[in-house]
């Protein structure tokens, strides 16, 4: 038997109104991060008069923004391929989920389709940043929530987060996995692996960090249980993070499948990578790209010193999270992030972009930037760091030419 209209309407409102005050209760994050963005726009605009571009315009156009939104309005069989310097580009190197999110945007309202792409990116964004709160007020305290997602907004590369580009939908899906597996909510965060990894390939840390996660929790359950000191309202039901952690990769696994079915081929989707030069290779493209900036002169771009600058300090922020003990689930996601980042043979410049999703390195900052007591020295930090990312995001957008 259905549910009555009243049940349904009264089960919607109860869902509007925990919306409502989880939304007022991470409105400080929310503000701060639309206000940090908001600087980078505000500089973009400056940048823009001294180029004569449109900065939205430039932002939803892009680099690889073309191909998400060929796909949202072609799809992939009618999204001609490209040739490039080392194969044919083809759109099957780009997962479904932000192409879709654009065509459903694109086809209810009156935008462009390089304006919806724009759209869904900054929703992303802000649904990101709402989840990066989320974890660092569950983790730690509301301060330390706050200034974690502000601090994602000023990273060097964070021009990406005002850019039609996958890395906000992706990084989206991910913190929200990764706080439902916080919470103890395996088969959501199962679901979210899932869609992650129909997003991006990095899909599979998503994948692997709600399945080791979820396998540990089992584990430490099942010590608890034995010592007799595990109270029976927190006994998980043993089928749950089992069942998370099967869905959990079933986006990757099925999108690599479906592409090797449309190509006869089952390694397809890595044969289409390798025009764009993007594969594992275990470090050695980095290895090199340090090398020759140590030791060729007049060799190293800005961009090149940032990118540098960012790969260690994240890992260095990632041996701290290690130290500090974060969760499981969160070391594990981190860990093979920046795996995949520095591993990868693609552009160089690329791995700071790759990176953007690895919210959890923010936290030891975060932490130690909530426990200071100098008065100003907190909004001092932020702003400044705002400033800087804007300056340099202005010139990567519109002055450095090649990809990032």
């Amino acid at each position: 038997m259905g549910s009555s209209p009243e049940h349904d309407s009264s089960g919607g409102r109860r869902l509007l109104s925990r919306l409502s005050t989880s939304a007022r209760y991470a409105a400080p994050a929310l503000l701060g991060y639309v206000a940090v963005r908001a600087i980078g726009l505000a500089v973009l605009m400056l940048w823009e008069g001294q180029h004569g571009m449109s900065s939205l315009n430039r932002l939803s156009t892009l680099w690889d923004a073309s191909w998400y939104q060929n796909i949202a309005q072609h799809g992939y069989a009618g999204t001609a391929p490209r040739p490039g310097p080392f194969g044919l580009y083809q759109p099957y190197a780009f997962f479904p989920v932000y192409p879709m999110l654009i065509r459903v945007v694109w086809w209810v309202g009156p935008l462009a389709v390089n304006y919806a792409a724009l759209l869904v990116a900054w929703i992303s964004a802000l649904a990101a940043a709402w989840g990066v709160f989320a974890v660092g007020e569950r983790l730690y305290n509301r301060r330390t929530g706050v200034i974690a997602a502000v601090l994602w907004g000023v990273t060097p590369y964070a021009v990406v987060e005002s850019m039609a580009y996958s890395e906000l939908a992706f990084s989206a899906l991910a913190v929200w996995a990764m706080y439902a597996a916080l919470t103890r909510r395996w088969v959501w965060a199962g679901v979210l692996a899932s869609l992650a990894g129909l997003t991006r390939p990095t899909g599979v840390a998503v994948a692997a960090a709600i399945g080791i996660g979820g396998v540990a929790a089992l584990a430490v359950q099942w010590w608890q249980d034995r010592r007799g000191v595990l109270p029976e309202e927190e006994r998980l039901a043993w089928w749950r993070p089992l069942l998370g952690a099967a869905i959990a990769p079933l986006g990757f696994v099925g999108f690599i499948a479906w592409v090797g079915w449309q190509k006869g081929s089952p390694n397809a989707y890595f044969k289409i990578q390798e025009a764009w030069q993007s594969k594992f290779d275990f470090g050695h493209s980095t290895l090199h790209s340090f090398r020759v900036m140590l030791t060729v002169p007049g060799a190293v771009w800005m961009t090149d010193v940032v990118v540098a600058a960012t790969i260690t300090v994240s890992v260095l922020l990632f041996v701290i999270s290690v130290l500090q003990r974060q969760p499981l689930t969160l070391l594990v996601y981190s860990g093979m992030i920046l795996l995949l980042a520095l591993g990868d043979a693609a552009y160089f410049n690329s791995r700071a972009r790759f990176l953007i999703p690895a919210f959890a390195l923010l936290f030891p900052l975060a932490g130690n930037l909530a426990r200071a007591r100098t008065r100003g020295l907190v909004p001092t930090v932020l702003v400044t760091a705002a400033l800087c990312s804007a300056a340099y995001g202005g010139y990567v957008v519109f002055v450095y030419t090649n990809s990032p």
